[in-house]
């Protein structure tokens, strides 16, 4: 990926991830109603506890992609919990958008893994 198709699509990304963080900040209970109840059963805490983590995951991870820090790895945390995301919330309208933001994520960190990692997967090939 060249760099400046790289960085439309990082500063794209990380804006997404700050403004869902701070939606959930606003109304944590709100979101907590895209939990399948199989899912939220599972919480240890209360959803809104948990929506409140969420929201913190998404400024971190839009807050590093922002600034260009550790980009394969904000990219990798956000596809793990993209894909956590799209297990516990079922398909519904917004399932296209959090396909979207995996399908960027995934790119992110293709693009950006650092070199000793890149040679590691070309060892294996060898």
């Amino acid at each position: 990926m060249n760099k400046t198709s790289f960085n439309i699509l990082r500063v794209g990304t990380a804006i997404t991830f700050l403004w869902i963080g701070v939606l959930i900040f606003k109304q944590p209970e709100a979101w907590g109603g895209f939990l399948q109840p199989w899912a939220a059963g599972l919480l240890p805490i209360p959803i809104e506890q948990a929506m409140i983590g969420t929201a913190i995951l998404d400024i971190v991870v839009g807050g590093l992609l922002l600034l260009d820090s550790f980009v394969w790895l904000a990219a990798l945390i956000g596809s793990v919990h993209l894909v956590i995301v799209l297990m516990v919330s079922g398909i519904d309208d917004i399932t296209v958008r959090d396909i979207a933001i995996l399908s960027a994520t995934l790119a992110l960190m293709a693009d950006g893994l650092p070199v000793w990692i890149k040679n590691k997967f070309k060892q294996s090939k060898d």
